[in-house]
């Protein structure tokens, strides 16, 4: 499937030239859970459009926007100012409405009426799920931006505002550190990821956790308690445990250890503070040359994939093979916690 697309994808670039532009009128949207780097991608969508000499509309919260027709034309101005903004300036929304064939196809009668000839759609799996879904059922040419602070999304080293929200948690962990010491105490912080562990593991890494608990390894909370009373005996009289939100509470992991080892012991829920906030500048470049790649490439013809970035080098994946990959923790940073607790 995917030797056929690269084939396809090649004769088309043979055709039109990286500068010929295909379509005249594209859209773009944020959609689902906001993440640091989104008003940064949408300049770049907006800004290599204009250059494109290609009309672009904005739509407003995600796919619901499209259904209720609610958007606005873009202008490089419209988007000067943006790139250290957090959030998204078009607000971001799940459409229960988007999700029943009906309402694709009022989403795709706007967009047809406004004669918008494709879409760059910024957001998770699920945003990126409805943009396959409207070009298998309609033949609708989408191009996918990841953007997600769970970086869990395959065909990409980075989706954009994983690396702010890690930032943002690890700061946390940092000035939390600070009062454990101080008052020796054990403190269970809970970072976002309802299904996977990125990013508490690598908050773990760079907050030089004790322990991490994640969604995808079985874990011993015995195990864990034993292995803070065995450090105490050392001399150590504090200690940070990181737990991703899909593993486990972090009220409960404080009650169990302070149960079990009689260790003071207090948490914290990091929460929405992970998804707020100016993005990196990592998170920046990162959004502009996501947003840049994919918009090109939609208007030079190509269609149903998601721009991702592999070892620092811009790559093009088709959606279908994003949406049926399932991105994996990588065990060595498991083995690495461990070893540096």
């Amino acid at each position: 499937m995917v030797l056929s697309h690269l084939i396809s994808t090649r004769s088309i670039a043979d055709r039109v030239g990286h500068n010929e532009s295909v379509v005249k009128r594209i859209g773009v949207l944020t959609s689902g859970g906001d993440a640091p780097g989104m008003n940064a991608a949408v300049r770049a969508v907006v800004r290599t459009a204009v250059h494109r000499n290609v009309e672009i509309v904005g739509f407003y919260h995600g796919w619901e926007g499209v259904i209720q027709n609610e958007f606005k034309e873009m202008t490089s101005k419209t988007v000067g100012g943006i790139i250290d903004r957090g959030g998204t300036i078009l607000r971001s929304a799940r459409s229960a409405r988007f999700r029943e064939k009906a309402g694709r196809e009022e989403a795709m009668a706007n967009l047809r009426k406004n004669e918008i000839e494709g879409l760059v759609v910024i957001g998770g799996d699920g945003s990126l799920t409805g943009a396959l879904k409207l070009q298998e059922e309609f033949d609708y040419p989408v191009m996918g931006v990841p953007g997600s602070i769970d970086n869990d999304i395959s065909g990409t080293d980075y989706s954009i505002g994983f690396d702010t929200a890690v930032n943002t948690a690890v700061d946390g962990i940092d000035r939390l550190r600070d009062t454990a010491y101080s008052h020796d105490r054990v403190f269970v912080v809970e970072v976002m990821g309802r299904r996977n562990g990125f990013i508490a593991v690598e908050c773990a890494l760079a907050g030089g956790a004790e322990a991490v608990l994640i969604p995808e390894v079985p874990y011993s909370l015995l195990d864990i308690c034993d292995s803070l009373k065995a450090a105490a005996e050392l001399g150590k009289r504090s200690s940070i445990i990181v737990v991703a939100e899909g593993a486990a509470r972090a009220s409960d992991v404080k009650t169990f250890i302070e149960k079990n080892t009689g260790f003071d012991t207090r948490y914290t829920v990091l929460g929405h503070l992970q998804r707020g906030g100016s993005p990196t500048m990592f998170d920046r470049v990162l959004a502009l040359r996501l947003g840049s790649q994919a918009t090109n490439r939609l208007i030079s013809g190509f269609r149903g994939e998601m721009a991702g970035v592999d070892g620092g080098k811009l790559v093009s994946h088709p959606l279908t093979y994003v949406l049926s990959t399932e991105r994996q923790i990588d065990p060595s940073k498991l083995v690495l916690v461990e070893q540096m607790a």
